[in-house]
């Protein structure tokens, strides 16, 4: 079988290397690591107005869609007004991303939607966001240093069963945190599937009925010990694989009753 292809939707940043300073469409290393990691194809996905209308050029590439962390959501994509502490958005970005997810999931693509990337699923489901959390809870424990994870451990509480749960491999999980946003009104579709310990703040939202469509507030690309990205590859492999075929898996393991990850790590049949 072939390597699943991962579109990876990039920024829209200023940066500098050897003698450069100027715009880039660039990516942290980490994501592809992650995803060359559990066996996927990493593919960038720089924004293009050209596909907002018809994204289907783009997805007709890949197998599955993964939307990285990064600039704040401009409020504008649903319907609000900035908040002060609201800073460095991209509409362009905005929207492409969201011409591609609501795409993806009608197809049933898998998809997962890292920190912004899952607030950008929400807000593509109709949702809307609460833009500086320490207003609302008083406190910058989702955000401790910027520009680092360094002493941003905290747990989140997983839902029994839910796709969330299975990706980590257990119900309580300790995440790499970095964001100072978070989910308010739910899209159309899409539960909660995983809070923080913190202040109950969803840190897992994902889309019933679908194969795999999850979005974490956490950053799994960060975290070598995380299975969430191999989960996520697993299911993009499972759909290119012809029905009552065996798919090994990566070391994803799964979630038992008490949290406690599956030892054998067996094949899954589709």
């Amino acid at each position: 079988m072939r390597f699943p292809v991962i579109g990876i939707c990039t920024a829209l940043e200023r940066a500098a290397w050897s003698v450069w300073d100027q715009q880039a469409a660039l990516l942290p290393l980490s994501y592809v690591e992650a995803v060359q990691r559990a066996g996927g194809l990493a593919v960038m996905l720089p924004p293009d107005e050209r596909l907002v209308a018809n994204p289907a050029p783009a997805l007709d590439l890949i197998d599955g869609l993964m939307l990285a962390g990064g600039a704040d959501i401009d409020p504008s994509s649903y319907e609000h007004e900035a908040h002060p502490e609201t800073a460095d958005t991209v509409p362009q970005r905005d929207a492409f991303e969201i011409a591609l997810v609501r795409e993806a999931i009608a197809r049933d693509m898998p998809v997962l939607g890292i920190c912004r990337g899952m607030q950008l699923i929400n807000v593509a489901g109709g949702g809307t966001l609460l833009q500086h959390l320490p207003e609302r809870y008083g406190h910058h424990e989702h955000r401790r240093v910027l520009g680092s994870f360094d002493g941003a451990d905290h747990d989140v509480l997983l839902s029994e069963g839910s796709v969330a749960a299975e990706a980590a491999g257990e119900l309580s999980h300790a995440t790499k945190s970095h964001h100072h946003q978070g989910v308010d009104r739910l899209g159309d579709g899409l539960i909660v599937s995983g809070v923080s310990t913190l202040d109950d703040l969803p840190e897992a939202i994902e889309r019933p009925g679908r194969s795999f469509v999850l979005g974490v507030q956490w950053h799994p690309e960060a975290d070598p010990q995380s299975t969430v990205i191999d989960a996520f590859v697993d299911a993009t492999r499972r759909s290119l694989a012809p029905a009552g075929t065996r798919v090994e898996k990566s070391h994803v393991a799964d979630p038992g009753a008490d949290g406690a990850p599956a030892p054998d790590g067996s094949p899954e049949r589709v």
